[in-house]
C-alpha cells in the first residue's frame, strides 16, 4: 500500500517542504514569497484531512499509511517553524516547545506500544485542538502582512502560535499523566 491515492497525497506533503523554504530564496518581491509559501502550506496541509477522507472511502487504510501521515504532518509542521525561526517571524522558544513535544510524544508512543499500552496515549481532542491552532498560526505567520485591508496576519499569527504552544505542553502533559501508571504497571509486573 506504498503508492494508493491517499499515500500519495501523504508523500505530497513531505515532497513540500523544499519547496515551500526554496520559495524564500527565489529572487521575487517579499510579499509573492509570502503568498505563494502561504498558499502552498494551505493547500499541502489540507491533503492531511483529504488523505484520511480518501483512505477510508476508498478502502485503501493501510499500516504504511497510519505510520506515514502523522510524520508527513511533522516533518511539515517542523520545517515551516524553521523558516519561520529564520526569518524572525517566529520565537526560537516557541519552535523548541513545538518541535521538542512531538519528537517526546512521537517517542512516548512508540515505547507504549511496545508496551502493549498504544491505546492510552491515542490522539486526544487536546491534541487535535493544538494542531488546528498550529495550523492557523503557520500560514498567518508566513503570509505576513495585512489580510483583507484589516487582519494583521503577523499579529495574529504570533499570538496563535504562542498559544499553539501552551496548548502543546498541556497536551503533553495529558498524554504523559496517561502514560505513566501504564508504564508503573508494566515495569512493576516484570520487576
Amino acid at each position: 500500500m506504498f503508492w494508493t491515492l491517499p499515500t500519495i497525497m501523504t508523500w505530497t506533503r513531505i515532497v513540500a517542504i523544499p519547496l515551500i523554504v526554496g520559495i524564500f530564496y527565489l529572487p521575487l518581491p517579499e510579499g509573492m514569497r509570502n503568498l505563494i509559501a502561504t498558499v502552498m502550506f494551505i493547500v499541502f496541509a489540507a491533503t492531511d484531512w483529504l488523505d484520511g477522507f480518501l483512505a477510508r472511502r476508498l478502502n485503501q487504510t493501510s499500516a504504511f499509511g497510519a505510520f506515514l501521515d502523522p510524520v508527513a504532518d511533522k516533518f511539515l509542521v517542523c520545517a515551516s517553524l524553521l523558516v519561520l525561526v529564520h526569518l524572525n517571524r517566529a520565537d526560537v522558544f516557541v519552535a523548541l516547545i513545538i518541535i521538542g513535544r512531538e519528537i517526546a510524544i512521537s517517542a512516548l508512543r512508540e515505547w507504549m506500544a511496545q508496551l502493549g499500552a498504544g491505546k492510552s496515549v491515542a490522539v486526544h481532542m487536546i491534541g487535535k485542538v493544538k494542531t488546528t491552532v498550529q495550523m492557523v498560526a503557520i500560514p498567518f505567520l508566513l503570509y505576513q502582512g495585512m489580510l483583507f485591508g484589516t487582519i494583521d496576519t503577523g499579529l495574529w499569527g504570533r499570538w496563535l502560535i504562542w498559544a499553539a504552544a501552551v496548548l502543546t505542553v498541556w497536551s503533553m502533559v495529558y498524554y504523559l499523566r496517561k502514560a505513566i501508571p501504564e508504564i508503573r504497571a508494566r515495569t512493576e509486573a516484570r520487576g
